[in-house]
């Protein structure tokens, strides 16, 4: 995925849009129900990043690093992990990263094999995907960042799908479209304005809304999900320039 700086939902707007509450910080002080609901979304945004860290970092094969990370997800549901997170020692990401640590670093050779079945808490996850992506993943990258790339590659194809969905929704295809086409493309296979218009025969002011519109929610859907995982407004903001300025240095 590939967006510039005038493509890249919203460009270089400062402000950021009212979102839905913190789902992690209603989770830590109300009823059981919201915790699982922001659990849900922590494991969705999250366990590709946790899979290919405990790869790289402590350098487990794939067999170890699936135990692993379903069973940190399904020890992180039962000792309710949201509820010990502190807003004001570090981003969500930083924690949750060093809770990682800890499980991995505690856990003996016999209790990495995650049991099914019973009462055990399953976390089912396409772990063959996920390995099929870390291969494409630099040596040279940290462990740090690979966990950073994939939660921010998760936040977009989270949003992307939202976008769809949306589209779907709206009778909007054409403009669904036209963000693939344009905005989903390599720099040096992008096509211009002239060339979309022409190709789905309308004009080019209409190419210049449409894809401003698919911008313009995406980027909204995007901090939807972003506010889901954080904890609240202030590190939803600083969040969000984390993408911003991760996405200009691509």
């Amino acid at each position: 995925m590939a967006f510039t700086e005038d493509t890249w939902i919203g460009g270089n707007a400062a402000g950021f849009p009212a979102t839905r509450a913190s789902l992690i910080q209603a989770a830590s002080q109300t009823q059981p129900a919201l915790a699982a609901e922001a659990m849900s979304a922590v494991i969705e945004a999250y366990w590709k990043p946790v899979y290919k860290y405990i790869r790289v970092k402590w350098k487990k094969g794939n067999e170890q690093a699936k135990d692993l990370t379903q069973g940190f997800f399904a020890s992180a549901i039962e000792r309710n992990l949201l509820s010990r997170f502190d807003a004001s020692k570090a981003a969500f990401r930083t924690y949750l990263r060093t809770c990682v640590d800890g499980y991995v670093m505690h856990q003996f050779e016999a209790e990495m094999r995650l049991k099914r079945g019973g009462d055990t808490i399953t976390v089912p996850l396409d772990f063959d995907d996920a390995e099929r992506e870390l291969t494409l993943c630099s040596a040279e990258v940290s462990p740090e960042e690979v966990f950073h790339r994939e939660w921010l590659r998760e936040l977009f194809s989270q949003a992307i799908a939202d976008l769809g969905q949306l589209c779907q929704e709206q009778d909007k295809l054409l403009y669904l479209q036209l963000f693939n086409e344009y905005d989903l493309a390599e720099p040096d296979a992008r096509p211009t304005y002239e060339q979309l218009a022409g190709r789905h025969q309308i004009p080019v002011t209409a190419v210049t809304n449409y894809l401003a519109w698919a911008r313009r929610n995406l980027r909204s859907l995007l901090l939807d999900r972003l506010a889901g995982i954080t904890s609240g407004q202030r590190e939803l903001e600083q969040e969000a320039r984390f993408l911003l300025d991760w996405e200009g240095r691509r």
